[in-house]
């Protein structure tokens, strides 16, 4: 049977990490394998608790993962605090099974104490600490909700916030950055001109104004607070939630109109999203056939698919 190594090097989407990884020099961070009380501030789901506990010693006893794990590790942590690091952590193929689908949930939970020494020399509060680290949570159960089974979803996501890049302040996260070409000539700063950009994280309850102004007025203190030397005058969203379509299918008084309404427009993009079937129902691969509407944004994205029309990723920045 192939070595968890071999699997790698034979499948095209890890064969060139694997080789950037065994490029690095030895590692130097220490691992620390998952307990039960860093798994609950991390909001894991109850039925995902069990399975990493098991494991963890599975992959301890495996030279070649240990190996892995080390390396993603520290060259995660290298990384902390620095704006749009191009580490990535790629799905594992899936002849590693549940380890490997597990696998990045080792990584982050590992580079748990570097974030969070990170968040304290910034000053940032462990309530907000906590609170944007259980994304991994959230992530763990979309996976199980989309896959029906344990896993790691979306790790190129995951990796902003164990290294720093994105906080969740109340209903909303922000992430620090910069701007594009396309956006900078739109919010008329110029690309490379720092922002902060926005997401909408699942699970959170409605979107409502209240919320928005709640979040917003966080982001307004924490960032000058926080992160002085970067002066951020700008935020920007590039979410199906800004498509302006929608507008034309969901009533005024709607909360995703009244969030479209913050922003001014960015740029046009014509390229056909799936976000809508894959924030709503669970999974973009869902055929539209399949979906059964019920609420009143299910019923005007699944409308608008079945009359032949398409979504759109939309953009749009407002000054802070």
């Amino acid at each position: 049977m192939p070595t968890p190594l071999a699997i790698l090097r034979a499948d095209p989407r890890t064969a060139a990490w694997l080789a950037a990884l065994e490029a690095d020099g030895p590692p130097d961070v220490e691992i620390v394998l998952p307990t039960l009380e860093p798994l609950l501030d991390l909001a894991v789901p109850h039925e995902d608790v069990n399975p990493l506990l098991a494991l963890a010693g599975d992959l301890r006893a495996d030279p070649e993962l240990w190996w892995l794990l080390r390396r993603c590790v520290q060259r995660l942590v290298r990384g902390i605090g620095a704006i749009d690091d191009p580490f990535e952590l790629p799905l594992l193929p899936d002849e590693l099974g549940a380890l490997g689908r597990y696998f990045h949930a080792y990584v982050f939970i590992a580079a748990l104490p570097y974030v969070r020494a990170y968040h304290r020399e910034r000053d940032i509060s462990a309530e907000v600490s906590r609170r944007t680290l259980a994304d991994l949570g959230r992530n763990l159960a979309v996976h199980r909700r989309r896959h029906g089974v344990g896993g790691v979803l979306h790790t190129a996501w995951l990796k902003l916030h164990f290294r720093g890049e994105v906080y969740q302040l109340g209903r909303l996260q922000f992430q620090r950055g910069t701007l594009g070409s396309r956006m900078g000539a739109a919010a008329s700063l110029g690309p490379g001109a720092p922002a902060l950009s926005l997401h909408i994280p699942d699970f959170s309850g409605p979107l409502t104004p209240a919320a928005c102004d709640d979040s917003l007025a966080r982001a307004r203190a924490f960032f000058p607070r926080h992160f002085p030397e970067e002066p951020y005058t700008v935020a920007t969203c590039h979410s199906w939630l800004l498509d302006p379509q929608l507008a034309d299918h969901l009533p005024d008084s709607s909360n995703i109109v009244g969030f479209q309404r913050r922003f001014r427009p960015g740029y046009r993009d014509e390229h056909a999203s799936d976000g809508p079937i894959e924030f709503v129902f669970g999974d973009p691969a869902l055929p539209v056939d399949a979906l059964t509407p019920r609420t009143t944004l299910e019923h005007a994205i699944v409308d608008h698919l079945r009359a032949g029309g398409h979504w759109h990723t939309g953009n749009g920045w407002f000054p802070l």
